[in-house]
């Protein structure tokens, strides 16, 4: 009975489901990082967190690029029978709105190191300089995109929060697939 790398019909394939899994950590760990890279009193310490949350970012906004690029190619499973008519509607724009926040999150951090005037090079994982986003430095940037990136960070949590919700309801008070469906994986020989 293979497994299949696609989606199908009624549920998503491998690729679909590490995406996921890997970019919902991400993006949880990102906003728990971010959120003590700026609590911590060393200096040295914030630094080092905050060039691993920037190293991060663009691994999340390459896989949030790959993920966007596979959903865009690839079937969507349809919704189970279960799933009411309110529900139909709203799925594609809550997906859609978790897309725009996983990809303008990291994107706005971009942007505030962009800006920066302390011009401090980023530098993924130790590997390679990453260049700056054709931005002008400024304080008054620097200050929009670091409140963009806070904002966007908030809401995008929520939204995730919310996404959890639903999924964690589908699953254990409506009881059909929603949930089930992005944990195993598709087996296009059973349908």
């Amino acid at each position: 009975m293979p497994i299949s790398i696609t989606n199908s019909t009624t549920r998503y394939g491998w690729a679909a489901i590490v995406l996921h899994w890997l970019i919902a950590a991400l993006f949880i760990g990102q906003f728990v990082l971010g959120f003590v890279m700026m609590r911590v009193s060393s200096q040295r310490t914030a630094f080092e967190l905050i060039q691993l949350h920037k190293s991060l970012g663009f691994l999340l906004l390459g896989l949030v690029i790959l993920r966007i690029a596979w959903r865009l190619g690839n079937a969507v499973p349809a919704l189970p029978r279960s799933v009411g008519p309110l529900e139909r509607r709203m799925a594609p724009p809550v997906h859609f709105a978790l897309y725009a926040f996983q990809f303008a999150l990291p994107l706005s951090g971009w942007a505030l190191v962009s800006v920066s005037m302390l011009e401090i090079p980023s530098v993924p994982f130790n590997l390679f300089v990453m260049p700056d986003l054709p931005l002008a430095e400024s304080d008054t940037a620097e200050s929009f995109w670091a409140a963009a990136h806070w904002y966007l960070a908030y809401t995008g949590i929520g939204l995730v929060a919310l996404h959890f919700a639903a999924a964690l309801r589908h699953h254990f008070w409506l009881k059909d697939a929603v949930l089930t469906r992005m944990i195993t994986p598709s087996d296009h020989s059973s349908e």
